[in-house]
This record gives structure tokens, sequence and C-alpha cells, in this order.
């Protein structure tokens, strides 16, 4: 064999070594499978699968008539979990996994994790197997937080999915004085939490122009379900390092969550 193909043998060895390595580190990284239908996936932290007593669980849901996971319950995974996450972790004492749980709606694993988090739920799409699970889900205790849906038109169909779950959940607008509004952070001045889209003056989307913190409650009052309605709290986590966010919503964002999930931990 010549000197030239003993040397191009040697590149194209090296290059599938490399090409191999990087698919290796692919694979292993916590949630590789679901990153095509995540909207800004990030490489895991070294202690991405150390275990923890909370996790931040993101619920993997379908979408639209056809019934996609695609486009939806991604949206600003998993960057904007894991920014939250590491906030989590310097604002409480809660002992925080590095990285999400991705929940798959039609899985029982769904009833190991307190804590649920879905957003973009304006499209989400119910099957009744589907609504049945969440209906045994907080019958067991869940807490789930729904973010990012902004107009009637989405409110309309997201409330068609939480009624097939408790036909007549009552939905009210949380008061100030309501605990979760007070676990760590006394939050009664609040403002529109809005997304990226703030930085160029819109600060709401869809014609969602006027914030709500609303919550479906149980007969003793405990919010089953908070609502960031016509707010985009992810965006907020998302994009809280990025200099040009405003430090105000993104702070807003990082306390509005550490309730939500200090409630859930604790009621």
């Amino acid at each position: 064999m010549s000197h030239r193909r003993i040397l191009l043998a040697a590149t194209l060895s090296l290059e599938l070594a490399g090409a191999f390595t990087a698919s290796a580190q692919f694979l292993q990284r916590r949630w590789a499978r679901y990153e095509h239908e995540m909207q800004d996936p990030v490489e895991d932290p070294p202690d991405a699968w150390k275990e923890t007593e909370f996790v931040f669980a993101r619920l993997r849901y379908r979408a639209g008539r056809a019934g996609s996971f695609l486009g939806r319950w991604g949206t600003d995974a998993n960057k904007s979990d894991r920014l939250f996450m590491q906030g989590l972790r310097r604002l409480t004492r809660v002992e925080t996994r590095s990285v999400e749980e991705v929940v798959d709606i039609d899985s029982d694993g769904i009833y190991n994790w307190p804590w649920l988090y879905a957003v973009s739920v304006g499209g989400w799409s119910l099957t009744p197997s589907q609504a049945e699970r969440l209906r045994q889900y907080f019958a067991r205790g869940g807490f789930l937080m729904v973010d990012d849906f902004h107009g009637e038109f989405e409110w309309a169909n997201f409330m068609r999915g939480l009624n097939q779950v408790y036909p007549g959940f009552r939905i009210v607008e949380i008061e100030d004085g309501d605990p979760i509004f007070h676990t760590v952070y006394d939050l009664t001045q609040r403002v529109q939490i809005s997304g990226f889209q703030v930085i160029r003056g819109m600060p709401y989307e869809r014609g969602g122009i006027v914030p709500h913190w609303r919550a479906a409650v149980d007969d003793k009052g405990r919010v089953q379900v908070a609502i960031c309605f016509n707010m985009d709290v992810g965006d907020a986590w998302e994009w809280s390092d990025y200099p040009r966010y405003p430090e105000k919503l993104a702070s807003l964002a990082y306390r509005l969550g550490v309730n939500y999930a200090t409630y859930a931990l604790s009621h």
C-alpha cells in the first residue's frame, strides 16, 4: 500500500472514530431521544444522572388534530428547565436535580412526579385515557403548572382538555393573599411576564394582552393546576442569561417558579 493510501486510510479511521465518539456522547445524553422535539436542547451537566429530592418534570403531550408530539410540549426545552433548576438550587435549600424529567402523558410513570410543567397547552389534545391518567394524578396529590398560552381561542382549547380531566373544574383568579404567592417570596406586586418578543417592544402575543395568574383548585382550595395565562414564564427562564431580556421579568419568573415548586412540595 502506498504512503498516500496509508495516510488516507488513517485519516478515514480517525474521522470514523470521531463520528462514533460524538454519536456515543449524544446517545449518553439523558434525553437525547427527545431532543428533535425540543426547541432549545443543551448539553448535559456532569451530574445529569444524579438523583435528588426534587425534579422538574416536563409533560410530553400530543397537540393538534393529528395528535403529534412535535412543536408544542418541547417549547423552550430544555434550556429553560435547566436554568430554572439552577435558580431553584441557589435560591432555596431544595435538593434539585440538574436536568429535567420528560414524562410521557401515556405512561403511568407520571405518578412518580408530584410536580409537572406543561407549556403551550393552548394546543394540547387529550385522549380519554390520557385525561383519566391526569385525573388520577390529581387525585393522588399531583401539581401541574401550565404556561405560555395566549388569547381566548387558546384558553378555550386548554379548558376543553381540562374539562376532560375534571368536568366543571373550579377555576379562580389567585388572590394576593393565597399561600402560593407567599411560600418563599411575597408576590403581591406582579407584572406580565413576557416572552422574548418583549425586547422588540411587544409585551404580549397572540392577542393575550391581559395577564392572569389563575388556578384550578380542589374543594379545600388547594391549587392543583397553576395557570400562567397570557404570559411566557418559560421564555423568561430560557433568556434570563441574555443581556437584552429585562432583568425585572426574569427575576419575577424565577420567584414565581420557586413559589410554585415549594408550594407543590408543602401543600
